[in-house]
């Protein structure tokens, strides 16, 4: 089933910000023990997607060079005005603190649950190749920082798991769709590096959320198109 680890992943959401908002008085120190434990885990994860490659060079190039991309581009940068945007036009008009609330976790946590490596990656991962183990990943995540955010900022966040959903499903559904397309071997070439540059990504996310590094991981993000390139360039020579 395509669709498997965007369902997980939007329910983990859903279930994690009911449980913040019956717990809504958990200890600082909790918290900041719990996103360091999932951080590290979620780097051992991308260190194991890392491995799979076959081709370091097809690695390296594609994450320099859409590294260059996205620091040329300020994706960062961009996506945090987009962000901003969002949520201005949340409170233009709302003069209700309990409206206002509403916006706020609502956007806070459709940006950091959407807005990200692990969501294109695992998206791919289950449209190309039906493996939803980024996914279900992200999803344990999500659910815990849902209930972080729940537990501050209100029941918004759990309406944040529509657009996440939404977002997630499209890119699965569109993946599956092109490999049909795409001669075996050449896919299989594409996923095997996509996923170890998936992974070099998502190890980046993990180092960020365990408060090791502040790596822009979203200006990694163009490296993905940049594998699919050099595929296209190197399949006909196999």
């Amino acid at each position: 089933m395509v669709l498997l680890g965007t369902f997980i992943n939007a329910a983990l959401i859903i279930v994690g910000a009911l449980i913040g908002r019956i717990f809504k008085n958990i200890p600082e120190s909790m918290k900041s023990t719990v996103l360091s434990i999932i951080g590290l885990t979620v780097t051992l994860l991308g260190i194991k997607m890392g491995f799979e490659s076959d081709n370091f060079i097809v690695l390296i190039v594609s994450l320099v060079v859409g590294t260059v991309i996205g620091e040329w581009l300020d994706l960062d940068k961009q996506m945090n005005k987009l962000g901003q945007w969002v949520e201005s036009l949340f409170r233009k008009g709302r003069s209700e603190d309990h409206q206002i609330s509403i916006a706020e976790g609502f956007v806070t946590a459709s940006l950091i649950f959407v807005i990200g490596s692990m969501a294109v990656i695992g998206a791919l991962d289950s449209g190309l190749r039906n493996d939803h183990n980024v996914l279900i990943t992200k999803g344990i995540i999500d659910g815990f920082t849902s209930i972080i955010l729940a537990s501050t900022l209100g029941i918004g966040v759990l309406v944040s798991a529509v657009p996440v959903f939404i977002y997630q499903a499209i890119i699965a559904i569109f993946a599956g769709v092109i490999s049909t397309y795409i001669p075996d071997a050449a896919l299989e070439m594409f996923i095997t590096e996509m996923t170890a540059t998936g992974g070099v990504m998502i190890m980046a996310i993990g180092l960020n959320i365990a408060g090791l590094t502040k790596i822009k991981a979203a200006n990694l993000l163009p490296g993905i198109f940049v594998v699919g390139i050099l595929v296209a360039l190197i399949y006909p020579f196999q």
